[in-house]
């Protein structure tokens, strides 16, 4: 399976998160993901639940930008 195909069951998965002052989130803030994400539909998808993403574009932007952020996720998810 694609990495793009699990990205939404991924996101609806995470649990709500409980937060020091207020009530608990049940989105996260924001998404850091490499250009294997960059599809119109993701985009549409995480702004119409108002999750703000940083996703690097396939033949524009260097993936190198994103490289302290994905050594987190790569961590994370390996």
């Amino acid at each position: 399976m694609h990495d793009s195909l699990g990205l939404q069951p991924l996101v609806r998965g995470i649990p709500p998160i409980r937060s020091r002052r207020g009530p608990r989130r049940w989105r996260p803030a924001k998404l850091h993901a490499d250009k294997g994400y960059d599809y119109d539909h993701l985009r549409r998808w995480l702004r119409k639940r108002r999750i703000r993403h940083r996703i690097a574009r396939k033949g524009i932007e260097s993936s190198t930008r994103l490289g302290r952020h994905r050594w987190v996720v790569e961590r994370t998810v390996s």
